[in-house]
């Protein structure tokens, strides 16, 4: 699955068990280039994320609700209403709003 970005096409990994949505990016040294669907969560987590990383929460029909640009490792924020959150490369969510619709392809 890939989700398109201005002119660039971010691939996306859809986690749904329990054991790689615990793992999704922690521990990874290297400069993310693919994105990251949890859905049906409520909570960020970013412990143990090596590098900063942009997040995008979306409802049911994948309109974002929040975003958070450049957000640091070592945090934890609840978001009630979310449905799928999305860990982005850094830098990439700069040309979205909210109230857009993440087209997935």
């Amino acid at each position: 699955m890939h989700i398109k970005i201005e002119n660039k096409k971010i691939e996306i990994k859809v986690l749904t068990k329990k054991i790689d949505r615990f793992k999704s990016l922690k521990f990874v040294l290297e400069p993310i280039k693919y994105g990251i669907k949890i859905p049906n969560k409520k909570i960020i987590n970013t412990y143990y994320f090596c590098q900063r990383v942009d997040i995008c929460i979306t409802d049911k029909n994948n309109k974002i609700i929040k975003k958070y640009e450049n957000f640091k490792s070592e945090k934890i924020r609840f978001i009630l209403k979310s449905h799928n959150i999305y860990y982005l490369p850094l830098n990439s969510s700069k040309h979205l709003n909210i109230n857009d619709i993440l087209i997935e392809q």
